[in-house]
């Protein structure tokens, strides 16, 4: 029975059981009369039953409120009193038990929590006791993630169903790179923890690979691997090395192998990835140039050493002599054309050769100082440098310009001592190479800037421009004159500048949240052909794509847009905090302004974002193979449904509310809010009203409900989806 029935019919009861009383002892005494007597009260019936019935409402209205109160002290209290205990006993959250109700149900209160605080104490001690004893482990863990991390090939770990166990960032960032829509999002919908591999490459390649792994580990090989090379969906040249996991039986011996009987399962393997891609293209145009300056140079100095045959006979006619100098400095132009051409291509190579890498500042300063040392007759110094800064450079080309722009202070102006400096300057950072004396004009920094580098013997087709603009800077040239100094000055990036930048906001009081309407004038329900599949998994066992919209307003029948969308995924049970889904939308409308008080998204904001089609292709990307969770999913799916029709893709995942389990969980509590859900289960409520920070408290509360569920006997899809179907939130139609 619903806790809503339950005190209804609470407040009914003592007017009901009085009036059962009263009739009961108004047949008894009508019994025990005369038929004189009994005629009598008859006839003053028709005054004392209208009285009759007023007194037993009014003495009812009197008894109600009493017995709703003794209930709420005394069966409510006890009810919310158990669910807030299981939750204390399931380790879900440590908050204390508020207590309500009566006095002796509030000493309980308090004596569950000393109890729980005594067990907690208790779990504490023996939680830093594991993690004495596992500290050798989590080292080689620690050793094992620092190096996938610097690892420079992409390194992915599968199951033999192709999903995904492990990877590096490089194979982040090199599917992110070779996704249809990688600047979505920051890529986040090509690969993920649990995500197939399938989507990158033909499952009948792996299929194949693997085949050739098992044959040669039939035939006794130690480490099998395989190779193959495909092109990707968008068009990319991928070489994989396929190499074998094996799992080897807890009963063999140490000295067995997959040699020694063939005990040794594949249980999966390592891809590790190459993108050809780039490399093929500029083999091909190194080819093509070579052939180009070959060929071509062939027929010019075959042409060449013809025509200067010619002109070795005395007896050549003026005008053939002419036409054959011609034919010379033709040649010769073309040549040097080509030669032009090919310096050209060697200079854009040299300018991407080295890559731009994250170095701290004091290093970069350092190593720029014993760099410039080679530089004969002149002294470098330099000025301490902030520890704590870290820049965005390549820093052998950076060295080169320093050195070569010292070198040529040194050699024409005589400059025998100089210093370097460096400074933050906002989002940047101002590198100074500063000397005392002699200073030159701007048209000479100019010349210099524009020059090949060259320093000692060392030359290089780049020049000053090449570098700064390689960075995305600035150079200028500077005199303090009440320092008597001047200063050449490059504007360089910091290393991860618009994070380090961006301002902290204060939790200020944020306007109300206008309650979003529940939206179930569709099924949320339906069984789709995923739904039935994963029926009877269990909770614990499936993946899931946990999501929030932000939106221009609550009716999207209206013309409401979504201008955000956030997302998070849980994998195992556990979330994956690294692998979010984050984008703006513009929804080419203006943003009202009481909802950019809610959640701080502007019209400004939004502006040149990608449209809704294109997000949700990307985002459906992201869901794949996966069941959608929300906190009041209705009205999210709600706006999804409406731009079916536009973006192409149908969401026909099964969906979880956050809401609805929240009332299967814990059908007492007068709250199913997320903020009152997180408060029970002690989800900290930090960064809220945005859809990322949102997405991320609704399945930090989603993954503690699970075992609240199970308590209940509720452990698959399916009774979960039945339970919720059941809700009393369920039926409730806006």
């Amino acid at each position: 029975m619903k806790p809503r029935t339950r005190g209804i019919l609470v407040m009914l009861a003592p007017g009901a059981v009085l009036g059962l009383a009263v009739l009961l002892i108004g047949v008894l005494a009508w019994l025990g009369l005369g038929a004189e007597q009994q005629a009598v009260l008859v006839q003053a019936s028709g005054s004392l039953i209208p009285m009759s019935i007023m007194g037993w409402l009014i003495a009812s209205a009197a008894l109600a409120m009493p017995a709703q109160r003794l209930f709420q002290d005394h069966v409510q209290a006890l009810a919310q009193l158990e669910e807030q205990t299981r939750i204390l006993v399931s380790g879900q959250s440590r908050q204390p038990i508020e207590g309500s109700g009566s006095a002796e149900v509030r000493a309980l209160a308090r004596a569950i929590n000393d109890l729980a605080a005594e067990r907690h104490r208790l779990q504490d001690d023996v939680a830093l006791q594991v993690h004495q004893a596992s500290q050798g482990i989590e080292r080689e863990r620690r050793r094992l993630a620092a190096l996938m991390a610097e690892l420079q090939q992409s390194v992915v770990v599968c199951n033999l169903d192709g999903r995904i166990l492990l990877y590096n960032n490089r194979a982040r960032l090199q599917y992110q790179a070779l996704a249809d829509n990688s600047a979505l999002a920051d890529g986040a919908g090509t690969i993920g923890l649990g995500r197939s591999i399938h989507a990158v490459f033909d499952a009948s390649l792996v299929a194949h690979a693997l085949d050739t792994i098992r044959r040669r580990l039939d035939r006794g090989a130690t480490n099998a691997s395989a190779q193959f090379v495909t092109t990707t969906r968008s068009g990319q040249l991928l070489r994989a090395q396929v190499a074998a996991v094996l799992d080897q039986p807890d009963d063999a011996p140490p000295s067995q192998t997959s040699q020694g009987g063939g005990k040794a399962k594949l249980s999966g393997f390592v891809l590790l990835l190459d993108n050809l891609t780039r490399d093929f293209e500029q083999q091909s145009l190194r080819d093509q140039l070579l052939h180009t300056m070959t060929e071509g140079s062939r027929s010019a100095l075959a042409n060449l050493q013809t025509a200067l045959d010619m002109l070795d006979f005395p007896d050549l006619e003026p005008e053939m002599r002419t036409r054959f100098l011609g034919v010379v400095r033709e040649e010769a132009a073309a040549m040097s054309e080509r030669v032009q051409t090919l310096a050209q291509q060697a200079a854009t190579s040299l300018k991407t050769r080295w890559p731009m890498e994250d170095m701290r500042a004091s290093d970069l300063v350092a190593a720029i100082a014993r760099r410039m040392q080679a530089v004969p007759d002149l002294q470098v110094g330099h000025d301490a440098t902030d520890a704590s800064l870290w820049l965005r450079v390549d820093s052998f080309s950076l060295m080169q310009a320093l050195a070569y722009l010292a070198s040529r202070l040194a050699q024409e102006f005589g400059i025998k001592q100089a210093t370097l400096r460096l400074s933050r300057s906002g989002n940047h950072a101002h590198l100074d190479l500063v000397w005392h004396g002699t200073v030159m004009s701007t048209e000479t920094v100019m010349a210099w800037e524009l020059d090949s580098i060259r320093v000692g013997d060392t030359a290089t087709p780049l020049t000053v421009r090449d570098v700064v603009e390689r960075h995305g800077g600035a150079f200028w040239f500077e005199r303090e004159r009440a320092r008597h100094e001047a200063l050449f000055r490059f504007l360089l990036p910091l290393a991860g500048a618009a994070a380090s930048e961006a301002p902290e906001q204060a939790d200020a009081a944020a306007p109300t949240r206008q309650s979003r309407p529940a939206f179930y004038d569709f099924d949320l329900f339906q069984p789709s052909d995923m739904a039935r599949a994963l029926q009877d998994r269990r909770l614990d066992s499936l993946s899931y794509t946990v999501f929030d919209t932000e939106t221009t307003g609550l009716d999207p029948s209206q013309g409401d847009e979504i201008i955000q969308i956030g997302a998070t995924r849980i994998v195992n049970g556990k979330l994956l905090h690294h692998e979010g889904f984050e984008q703006l939308v513009d929804p080419q409308r203006a943003i009202p302004s009481l909802s950019t008080g809610i959640h701080g998204i502007t019209s400004a904001m939004v502006r040149g974002q990608p449209g809704i089609a294109q997000v949700l292709r990307s985002f459906h990307a992201y869901t794949h193979d996966t069941i959608l969770v929300a906190h009041n999913a209705a009205f999210d799916m709600r706006f999804l449904q409406l731009k079916e029709g536009d973006s192409g893709v149908v969401f026909t995942q099964p969906v979880l509310d956050t809401l609805l389990l929240s009332d299967v969980a814990h059908p007492h509590q007068t709250s199913h809010a997320l903020e009152a859900i997180a408060q029970r289960l002690g989800v900290p409520m930090a960064g809220r009203h945005t859809a990322l920070a949102d997405a991320v408290v609704t399945a930090e509360v989603f993954i503690k409900l699970i075992p609240l569920l199970a308590d209940k006997g509720i452990h698959t899809l399916g009774q979960a989806r039945e339970a919720a179907q059941q809700s009393r939130f369920a039926s409730v139609k806006y």
